[in-house]
């Protein structure tokens, strides 16, 4: 559903890379935007979204998973996929706003795997982070710095999503000291170092990244920036990327100070890595890889994904996870 906006094109180019032969229904709100979508691809077929119908207007076609790229107030969605028993993943809500679907697993906890797909860009940063502390005996502070160029807007569902939750989501949900707080005003602007070095003016954003990482992880400081500007990649004269730089404090193995610094760089911007977390998931939750498909439960998008997987097809994809000096700004 929305699969004819920017993150629905990279997400289907994404699945129809593994499975070519896989039948999709391309889902929106007019149907000649999603048949023109549908159309680039062997196999799509593109369909009218009914939200005020129990089967959103689909009838009795066998459907294996549902996936939303937009906002869906109404949980249309959600409950069309826990009538048919299928797995439903979403990626547009904030951290504010998950009680309605948490109400809706509570209530059908058997139905199908619900997957709250709203960490950054689908994985980006959690799967990459959470393989990266297992040199760490004990985690102490993860601090994320997203840097989306400029130039990357994405569509106009995406442009509406930011808007939205900005508007509603002025302070940053953030971990410290072990307290989770909402930083406010002054306390949420920041400044990082990009990938080049450069240094990023960024703003504390609400990622449940922040949640998901604290709570599987231990560790007692956790925030995320987010900075809009001009990518690395761009500055040295070619086209825009999307930057995640993760930088992680704590223990080593030894029990000895260790601090690392990374970056997850792909080279198609947000929405092609957004694309491809989704198309990943997809093929996890439906068993699409050989493996039996995932079971009924309430899922963050790291708990599903295999970290292994994930790096290769981001290297596949062009994309990097790179070891970055210590001694630059942190987030």
């Amino acid at each position: 559903m929305g699969g004819s906006g920017a993150i629905g094109h990279q997400t289907v180019r994404a699945i129809h890379a593994t499975y070519p032969d896989l039948p999709l229904l391309i889902g929106g709100r007019e149907l000649t935007r999603a048949q023109n979508a549908a159309a680039e691809y062997g196999g799509a077929e593109g369909v009218l979204i009914d939200a005020a119908s129990a089967d959103l207007g689909l009838g009795q076609r066998k459907i294996s998973a549902v996936v939303v790229l937009y906002k869906d107030p109404s949980l249309a969605a959600l409950r069309f996929a826990q009538s048919r028993g299928v797995p439903h993943l979403s990626i547009s809500s904030g951290v504010f706003e998950i009680a309605p679907e948490i109400a809706s697993f509570m209530n059908a906890p058997d139905a199908a795997a619900l997957v709250l797909g709203y960490e950054w860009l689908v994985g980006a940063t959690t799967v990459p982070a959470l393989h990266l502390t297992k040199s760490f005996g004990q985690v102490d502070e993860i601090r994320i710095g997203a840097l989306v160029d400029e130039e990357d807007i994405g569509g106009p569902a995406v442009a509406a999503d930011f808007e939205h939750l900005n508007h509603l989501m002025p302070a940053a949900l953030t971990r410290r000291d072990g307290v989770y707080l909402w930083r406010e005003g002054s306390d949420t602007r920041v400044v990082f170092s990009a990938l080049d070095g450069t240094q990023v003016d960024a703003t504390g954003f609400s990622s449940i990244d922040v949640v998901g990482l604290a709570s599987s992880t231990g560790a007692q400081n956790v925030q995320f920036d987010l900075g809009m500007g001009i990518t690395s990649s761009r500055r040295r004269g070619g086209k825009f990327s999307t930057e995640i730089i993760i930088d992680i404090s704590g223990l080593d193995l030894k029990g000895e100070a260790l601090h690392t610094r990374h970056a997850v760089v792909h080279p198609g911007g947000a929405a092609q890595l957004t694309g491809m977390g989704i198309a990943l998931l997809l093929a996890r939750l439906v068993g699409l890889d050989g493996k039996p498909p995932v079971k009924a439960g309430l899922y963050f998008p790291y708990q599903i994904l295999d970290a292994s997987h994930y790096l290769a097809r981001l290297a596949q994809e062009g994309g990097q996870l790179l070891a970055l000096p210590t001694n630059l700004t942190s987030p």
